[in-house]
């Protein structure tokens, strides 16, 4: 695949030396392993490789989801990618799917998401920051999943419009204050899942959750650890993404328990 002027790239040295960009002519990138020379790249392929001005090499990779969240622009704490693969697992979330999202923050999850259930799904996402929501619109840009969001400037609690959902999928400080309006936005037996960062959020949530008509409550911790693979000499990392929140799951019913 040929890389256009306008295209995305990850210019790839080593798995903590890294860098997505934007293709543009006369652009170059400096780092502290020499100046890479953007332009030059324009009717390349991805695969192929590069020199910087110091002469080490950079590959020129296409970029994938992960690329784009981990790159993100930041204005919050974003989703990292070991609790999303689960995220769809747990919730079904699929191409087709429809989405309700409250708390878009930078619109890490909401890309990931849309990235999932487009080309017919599509993802409906509520935050009260202007700021936050234009950060998110920029991160969705990049990743070319705007045409699979539609994003509300709105506080939640005041109501929510959206109706039939798949799944939804809180993200605010106070996540169990969303769960009466939550369970009317869902279609029967559709997914919940909140993020919670603190314990006292999970036990909040849950404790809500189960009495509101939603079963199947859930809660889990994600932790991820590297391997350092070396002929002879293979250990666990010295570092690890440790925590970085909990999440808690549940499925909506129409029984009504007595």
């Amino acid at each position: 695949m040929t890389i256009h002027d306008g295209s995305y790239v990850l210019l790839f040295h080593t798995s903590r030396k890294k860098w997505l960009t934007r293709v543009a002519p006369e652009k170059k990138v400096h780092t502290h392993i020499g100046i890479i020379d953007v332009s030059s790249i324009i009717g390349s392929e991805y695969g192929t490789i590069v020199k910087t001005s110091e002469g080490k090499i950079i590959h020129l990779l296409e970029p994938t989801i992960h690329d784009f969240i981990m790159k993100s622009e930041r204005g919050t704490q974003i989703i990292y990618p070991k609790d999303l693969g689960y995220i769809v697992a747990r919730t079904g979330l699929k191409s087709g799917s429809k989405v309700l999202e409250i708390g878009t923050g930078s619109g890490a999850l909401t890309t990931f998401l849309a990235s999932i259930v487009k080309t017919t799904g599509h993802v409906y996402s509520y935050d009260i920051n202007p700021d936050f929501l234009e950060i998110a619109k920029r991160n969705l840009e990049k990743a070319a999943m705007t045409s699979y969001v539609t994003t509300y400037l709105r506080d939640p609690h005041e109501g929510i419009d959206i109706k039939d959902v798949d799944v939804a999928i809180v993200d605010l400080g106070d996540p169990w204050t969303m769960v009466d309006q939550v369970y009317h936005a869902l279609k029967p037996s559709g997914a919940f899942l909140a993020i919670c960062p603190t314990m006292n959020q999970l036990e909040k949530s849950a404790t809500e959750l189960k009495q509101n008509n939603f079963i199947d409550v859930n809660c889990v911790e994600l932790l991820i650890r590297d391997i350092e693979a070396r002929e002879g000499m293979s250990r666990p990392a010295m570092r690890m993404v440790g925590h970085t929140t909990y999440l808690i799951f549940a499925r909506k019913t129409s029984y009504i328990y007595p």
